[in-house]
């Protein structure tokens, strides 16, 4: 199974400058979108429902042009979740839980939940940063239920957090703003520690030594 993961910045920006008849041709099982910027009744068709995919939107309910994610399938889920079950959190469209079973996928011999999710930004005031904290208590919640149901849990987005240093330019610099403060860091670290694996990090064991390269060259 391949799964392709992208933060748009604007799904409809994107359609403009031809990028996603590139991820048509990658012709990923599963590609999951961020920051869509769109209502879905905003797409044409060969965009809401391309061929060969079933396509599922969790859109700002207030604002718009803002947030949004979007899961675009080869293999139609057994059931779809939107949101985290929190009034409160979901209304700007950040979050999709997608759950299929057993062999749905011809390597995935066991049932999983595959959740799209765009986190909040932190920045704004103490308000936004407390809703981004609740946000995250939240997801963890939700993930380690679905696990505790038996299924194996698959989940990508963008979490807007910086984990390490060597995740930044300038780790210093930024140590006292949002999106790297210690208590989102800490976060992070909770899930690692609850046995979900960073992806990122297992493929790229070297990754730390890469940007040191890059940084001298």
């Amino acid at each position: 199974m391949r799964i392709i993961s992208w933060n748009v910045n604007g799904i409809r920006a994107n359609v403009k400058k031809g990028a996603f008849d590139w991820l048509l041709n990658e012709s990923a099982d599963i590609f999951c979108l961020q920051e869509t910027k769109a209502h879905p009744d905003q797409l044409e068709p060969g965009i809401l429902n391309p061929t060969g995919y079933t396509s599922y939107f969790d859109h700002s309910k207030g604002r718009q042009g803002y947030s949004g994610v979007a899961v675009y399938t080869k293999v139609k889920p057994e059931k779809v979740e939107y949101g985290l079950g929190k009034s409160e959190l979901d209304q700007e469209g950040r979050f999709l839980a997608l759950y299929f079973p057993a062999g749905a996928f011809k390597d995935m011999s066991h049932k999983f939940v595959l959740i799209n999710t765009y986190f909040p930004n932190g920045g704004g005031g103490p308000e936004r940063l407390d809703f981004k904290l609740r946000f995250y208590d939240e997801f963890l919640k939700y993930i380690n239920h679905a696990k505790k149901r038996g299924y194996e849990v698959i989940f990508c987005g963008d979490v807007n957090t910086a984990h390490t240093e060597i995740d930044l330019a300038r780790p210093k610099e930024n140590a006292d703003n949002t999106g790297f403060l210690p208590i989102e860091r800490a976060w992070i670290d909770q899930v690692i520690d609850e046995g979900y694996i960073d992806v990122f990090r297992y493929l790229n064991p070297d990754a730390e030594l890469i940007k040191q390269r890059q940084l001298r060259a």
